[in-house]
């Protein structure tokens, strides 16, 4: 999957109280700052705010969507509040646009290689391929810390203070007698195999907030497990009777069935998709080793305040294969459904009469589903999904990213996503009827020939109009959406082109001014490039520009900026390297 392609409970009054309390200061927020037009920097069920990035004029998929119920099953509200500063999901936001729309210390004027550089290195014991994360004003042991989360392929979480980059406490996610996995023969992600996926943060949850993430690990008898954990944004704690053992079954005569019930095998899976929290619940994706053995494609949801299974779906019961991995990325979620694209598998094209596949195989599709329960409810495949199966050319490398809502040339409001893979094909869906399948005919809303000039490992990003693409050997290219259509010829183009796997870019930005592209190299040596986001043909900085000051060895693939208060934070193969003004 990931190579090259070869050719709760009702709410008390006592709730009720918060939640208007919570509308009250986000309401005054919203009136004393500058908002992106998607979606929103908190997590999903943090409605409490004291600034936010939120999403004036948008769908409604940003922050404050969430059930809010933080006083469920047992957990105690914490007094925490999330911040327009903080990171606390893959990308920044459930749309996944990667901006952030808060930052007032860098601009263009003052990104250049003589103001701007490598500050420190926050070391690690593994790789790390999650996005790291960032909360600001946090008390800890009665001081106040900005901190930035760290997780390794070796099963470890790090909590680094991001003003003076001391150490604020480590944990291992690695049961007794146990070890991470080994790389299972495969070296997609080698050496070891730990906590892969980005984490996913609330900041109302438990007494400081929790950190949500799943670990592999191997027992002393060689058997695999998953385990979600949750833990304590001040001290690293389990929180909830965690972890929890990751396990399902679903009904199908696919890939390992035995008497038509299959059986979710853990030596056979890796969690890589970043988490997602929407209403209560995390969702997780789960995808293969190397495309190897009789695996199918999972989702499924957990209660973030028990840690209960709340949804199982196999994307493919009655076939094979269907991973969901997206090169890292999230699901993406209006607040009300979720959005995927999952990878090579099994779609089957017999449809009922509602234009579902009557086997239930989704294989290489770009899903909806309902968050709860979670069932499909509506989908889009390609009009060649079965040959893009069969050439390992899977939609399903790319993420999905949800636009704020557009409106025609005739006046008509859309709720668009976007979502590209490995065909170098960029497909636009109306997310109300996202178009099904047919074997004649992609009935959506656009689809983009030609403009990418390779395929896509990861997620655009988005920022005021404009839409950015980073694909393999290609330019990062500015899309920009006009009367609801995606401009098929690039406005503007990196002077960079990007190697393996491409590019994840981010933006910063305060408001709508001073937006700066940021994006990572991979190779032998990594970089970290930034570019005027409203001309992507002026190249700020880039990390290789004064020898060796601001390098940190290899780059890594699949990683994304994180850009919170004036620094900018590049996942690296033994850390994290941090970037600010020098001065």
């Amino acid at each position: 999957m990931h190579r090259l392609p070869s050719a709760p409970l009702a709410p008390s009054t006592l709730h009720a109280q918060r939640t208007l309390a919570r509308v009250s200061r986000f309401l005054i927020a919203l009136t004393l700052t500058l908002f992106c037009t998607a979606c929103g920097n908190g997590s999903s069920d943090n409605t409490s705010a004291t600034s936010s990035s939120g999403s004036s004029g948008s769908s409604g998929s940003g922050a404050g969507t969430g059930s809010g119920t933080s006083g469920s099953g047992g957990s105690t509200p914490s007094s925490s509040t999330a911040f327009a500063t903080d990171v606390l999901m893959h990308h920044n936001d459930l749309a996944r646009t990667g901006q952030m729309l808060a930052e007032t210390t860098l601009t263009p004027s003052n990104v250049n290689a003589s103001s701007f550089g490598k500050l420190a290195f926050l070391p690690a014991d593994g790789k790390v391929d999650g996005q790291p994360l960032s909360v600001t004003s946090l008390s800890i042991n009665g001081s106040t810390h900005n901190v930035i989360y760290v997780v390794t392929e070796h099963n470890s979480v790090y909590a680094y203070d991001a003003d003076n980059y001391a150490q604020l406490w480590k944990v291992s996610l690695t049961g007794a007698n146990e070890t991470p996995s080994d790389n299972r023969g495969c070296t997609d992600i080698t050496p070891e195999i730990g906590i892969t996926s980005t984490p996913v943060i609330d900041r109302v949850r438990g007494s400081n907030g929790v950190l949500y993430a799943v670990a592999m690990t191997k027992d002393a008898s060689g058997g695999i497990h998953h385990r979600l954990h949750a833990l304590d944004l001040a001290s690293g704690a389990e929180l909830f009777g965690g972890p929890t053992e990751i396990a399902a079954t679903a009904a199908g005569t696919g890939g390992n069935n035995v008497n038509g019930v299959l059986t979710f095998d853990p030596s056979l899976h890796t969690e890589r998709v970043a988490l997602t929290l929407v209403n209560g619940n995390i969702f997780m994706g789960w995808t293969a080793h190397c495309m190897a053995g009789a695996y199918t494609g999972w989702i499924m949801s957990y209660s973030a305040d028990t840690l209960k299974q709340t949804g199982v779906v196999n994307v493919a019961p009655n076939g094979h294969q269907g991973s969901v991995w997206m090169a890292g990325s999230g699901m993406a979620s209006d607040g009300t459904s979720i959005y995927l694209v999952d990878g090579n598998g099994t779609f089957g094209t017999t449809l009922d009469a509602n234009g579902f596949p009557v086997d239930n195989d989704y294989g290489n599709t770009f899903m909806k589903l309902s968050a709860s329960p979670l069932k499909v409810t509506d989908y889009f495949a390609p009009l060649d999904v079965v040959s893009l199966a069969n050439a390992d050319a899977d939609f399903g490398s790319g993420g999905a990213m949800l636009l704020p809502d557009q409106t025609t040339a005739g006046g008509t409001v859309k709720h668009l996503a976007v979502a590209a893979g490995k065909d170098n094909k960029i497909y636009v869906v109306d997310r109300d009827a996202m178009g099904k399948f047919s074997a004649t005919s992609n009935n959506i809303w656009q689809v983009l020939t030609g403009t990418l000039a390779g395929g896509i490992w990861g997620s655009p990003a988005y920022f005021n109009g404009t839409v950015y693409y980073g694909a393999l050997n290609d330019n990062i290219k500015a899309l920009p959406v006009t009367n609801a259509l995606l401009a098929t010829t690039a406005a503007s183009k990196s002077p960079t082109t990007f190697a393996y796997p491409g590019a994840v870019p981010a933006i910063s930005a305060n408001g709508t001014s001073n937006a700066i592209l940021w994006a990572a190299e991979n190779g032998t040596t990594g970089a970290l490039h930034a570019y005027d986001a409203t001309s992507l043909g002026t190249e700020l900085y880039n990390s290789n520009q004064s020898g060796t000051r601001d390098q940190w060895g290899a780059g890594n693939k699949f990683i994304t900026p994180m850009i919170s208060r004036g620094k900018v934070y590049v996942g690296a193969t033994n850390g994290v390297a941090v970037f600010g003004l020098l001065h």
